[in-house]
C-alpha cells in the first residue's frame, strides 16, 4: 500500500510539473522546442501575434498550447479558426495526434474530425473562417487563428468578442500577406497588450541555407521575402504603396460654402460651423 501511494504521489508531482511548464509538456510529447518556440510556449500575456516563416512549426506550437489548455484547465473551450475547412481539419489533426501520445491517461467523451471533448469537460473545436459556422460560441479560454493574414477582417470582428467575458487569450499566427488586414494592423500597429514575435526561416535549424537559396531562385525575390523572410510588402501589381496612399489622405479639412450672386458661383471657406451651407 505504501509503495502504491508513493507511485501515485510521483505521478501527481510529474503532472503538476507539466501543468506549470509548457516546455516540459512539449518535451513529454517528444518535441524539443526551438528558442522562438520556447518564447511562444511560455507566453504569459492575453494576446499574441506571431509572424512566422513557412515550415517553422508555428502550427505545432499552437497545437501544443491548445492541448495543454484542455488537459490542465477543466471545462475550458479552445477554438481553432482557419481560413478554410481543409486547414481547420489539418490543425485539429495536429492536436489530436499529440493527444494520442497520452495513451490511457486521457478519456474522450466526444471525438470527430473537427472537435473533441474530454472527460474533464474541456473541448477543442476547429472551425473554418465562415461567419455562419463561427457564431454561437462563447466563453472561449483560448482562441487560435491560424493563417490569420488570410482570415477576412469581418471574421476576426466576429470571433474576438468571444474572449471578452471569459478573459480568454488570443493567439494569431501567420506568414505575412501584404500590408493590409487586421493581422497587419495589429502586428505593425501600436495597440498595447499584444506580445509580438517575428521569426524568419534562418532561425529554423531544420531549414538549410542551401534550401533557402534554391527557393529564392525558384519562386523569386517577392514571394521569398514574404514567405521565408516575413517581410510586410505591398501586394504585387499595386500602383501605389500604402505610404503613398496614406500621405495623400488627410483627416484635416476645411468646410466651404457656396453662394450664387449675379449669376456667378462663389466659393469661400466657412469661418464657423454656422457658415456651412
Amino acid at each position: 500500500m505504501r509503495w502504491r501511494w508513493l507511485r501515485l504521489s510521483k505521478s501527481l508531482k510529474d503532472d503538476l510539473k507539466l501543468a506549470l511548464d509548457p516546455i516540459k509538456f512539449a518535451q513529454e510529447l517528444g518535441l524539443e522546442p526551438d528558442p522562438w518556440q520556447r518564447q511562444a510556449l511560455t507566453w504569459t500575456g492575453s494576446k499574441m501575434a506571431l509572424v512566422c516563416a513557412r515550415q517553422m512549426g508555428k502550427s505545432t506550437v499552437s497545437a501544443v498550447l491548445a492541448l495543454h489548455k484542455i488537459l490542465y484547465k477543466p471545462r475550458s473551450l479552445v477554438l481553432l479558426v482557419s481560413p478554410s475547412a481543409r486547414q481547420s481539419q489539418e490543425l485539429f489533426r495536429k492536436v489530436n495526434d499529440l493527444l494520442k501520445l497520452f495513451p490511457g491517461r486521457v478519456e474522450k467523451v466526444e471525438d470527430n474530425k473537427l472537435s473533441c471533448e474530454l472527460r474533464n469537460g474541456s473541448r477543442c473545436v476547429s472551425l473554418p473562417g465562415s461567419e455562419n459556422t463561427i457564431r454561437g460560441y462563447s466563453g472561449v479560454s483560448l482562441l487560435i487563428a491560424d493563417e490569420a493574414s488570410r482570415i477576412p477582417d469581418h471574421i476576426f470582428a466576429t470571433i474576438s468578442p468571444m474572449v471578452s467575458v471569459s478573459k480568454g487569450r488570443i493567439l494569431l499566427l501567420s506568414t505575412p500577406a501584404g500590408k493590409r488586414g487586421f493581422f497587419y494592423e495589429i502586428y505593425c500597429g501600436d495597440e498595447p497588450g499584444w506580445t509580438r514575435i517575428s521569426v524568419d526561416a534562418t532561425a529554423c535549424p531544420r531549414i538549410t541555407p542551401e534550401f533557402l537559396e534554391r527557393e529564392r531562385n525558384q519562386i523569386g525575390t517577392y514571394y521569398f521575402n514574404q514567405e521565408y523572410m516575413v517581410h510586410w510588402i505591398e501586394p504585387e501589381g499595386s500602383l501605389f504603396t500604402l505610404e503613398e496612399v496614406e500621405r495623400a489622405v488627410s483627416d484635416e479639412y476645411s468646410a466651404w460654402n457656396f453662394n450664387i450672386k449675379g449669376g456667378f458661383l462663389y466659393a469661400g471657406k466657412a469661418r464657423a460651423s454656422s457658415d456651412i451651407g
